[in-house]
């Protein structure tokens, strides 16, 4: 069984994401935590696979939380439930590792999947919510430079592999692009995001768009 931890402050939002899940003969809701405290006492208290995070509740909110949680020892799969208000939000939850997000309209056959995907190690993303999430964390200037120095020392097929995660491409698509076999390309990325210091794909893409790659597949200069 998957073990699902449900953190909004809106109790209403809990129910219905509950009631969905609770279709799923693999899935359970272990419980129900409405501020950012009671999210990382509960992940202590129940150990759950994937958590289902807010970021806008009162009291300790959902950035905070996901960084305390990121602290723990194998922690859980941290997926943030946006409404999109304020792309900054989402970018800053990405860089303290969170495993990805879904908007909240999500489809309930959609959501079922994407927590099963989630539970699995994967990064979970919504198309059109990463469109618009790359283009808010396009870097400019010093943000830019930042970025082009912390990839300074990847190899030029490392980064032709950190542009498509720019993209948004799956391994699968990447491999084609690249004529490379995927095993190849999940051993890139792996190996990348180890040089790197970043948690996941997610984070990856967002810090090729950071550096300007996104539609490019050479390194800058």
């Amino acid at each position: 069984m998957i073990r699902v931890l449900i953190v909004d402050d809106e109790r209403m939002v809990c129910a219905q994401l509950r009631t969905i899940l609770s279709v799923a003969e693999d899935l359970v809701v272990v419980a129900e935590a409405y501020d950012g405290a009671e999210a990382v006492e509960a992940v202590v208290r129940h150990r759950p696979h994937v958590v289902l995070m807010d970021l806008h509740m009162p009291g300790v909110d959902g950035l905070a939380a996901i960084e305390h949680i990121a602290r723990f020892p194998a922690p859980p799969k941290v997926v943030v439930l946006t409404t999109f208000d304020r792309d900054g939000y989402v970018l800053r939850a990405m860089s303290l590792g969170a495993a990805g997000f879904l908007l909240k309209d999500t489809p309930p056959e959609d959501l079922i999947g994407l927590v099963r995907v989630a539970a699995d190690g994967h990064t979970v993303l919504s198309p059109a919510a990463t469109r618009r999430l790359l283009t808010a964390s396009a870097g400019h200037g010093a943000a830019r430079e930042r970025a082009l120095a912390r990839i300074a020392d990847l190899t030029d097929r490392e980064v032709e592999v950190l542009t498509c995660l720019g993209e948004g491409l799956s391994n699968a698509k990447i491999a084609r692009r690249l004529y490379l076999s995927e095993a190849t390309i999940k051993s890139y990325v792996s190996r990348m995001l180890v040089k790197l210091g970043l948690s996941n794909r997610t984070q990856a893409g967002l810090l090729a768009s950071e550096a300007g790659l996104t539609g490019v597949a050479r390194r800058p200069g």
